[in-house]
């Protein structure tokens, strides 16, 4: 049985508490990114969007050299544990319909798993189907 470590994206995009919006925003300004992990040290408190940023940068006024990300990143609503089975995760995902998880190892962060590449890896690990024989 694969576990979830084996199927996550290890070293997502992460920043410290202290470091800036401006700092999430320059990461999120490449299209590939899509959120940016927020730590305190090895402890995962939490991401930033750009929805994050525009909400409770922009639209308040705040100076983004100035605000940090501790400040305004968002609780993860889940979390999934690295020693998880694949196919736990996956119902999971399917269940709370969301495209990513962080992964962790109690309060650290260790990668993101998506939904798209655990749908892949799944297929991969699904035996090959026996051709059916014509009489």
């Amino acid at each position: 049985m694969t576990i979830v470590r084996e199927a996550m994206l290890s070293d997502p995009p992460t920043l410290e508490v202290g470091d800036s919006a401006q700092d999430a925003g320059q990461a999120l300004a490449r299209p590939e990114v899509r959120a940016v992990f927020v730590c305190d040290g090895n402890r995962f408190v939490g991401v930033v969007t750009r929805k994050t940023l525009v909400r409770e940068v922009v639209a308040t006024g705040r100076d983004p050299s100035k605000t940090p990300v501790g400040e305004i990143a968002e609780e993860p609503h889940w979390t999934v544990d690295a020693e998880a089975p694949v196919d736990e995760a996956f119902r999971f995902m399917e269940e709370k319909d969301v495209e990513r998880v962080p992964v962790v190892e109690g309060e650290r962060l260790v990668g993101v798993l998506s939904r798209s590449g655990l749908q892949r890896r799944l297929a991969e690990d699904d035996p090959p189907q026996a051709e059916p024989e014509l009489v």
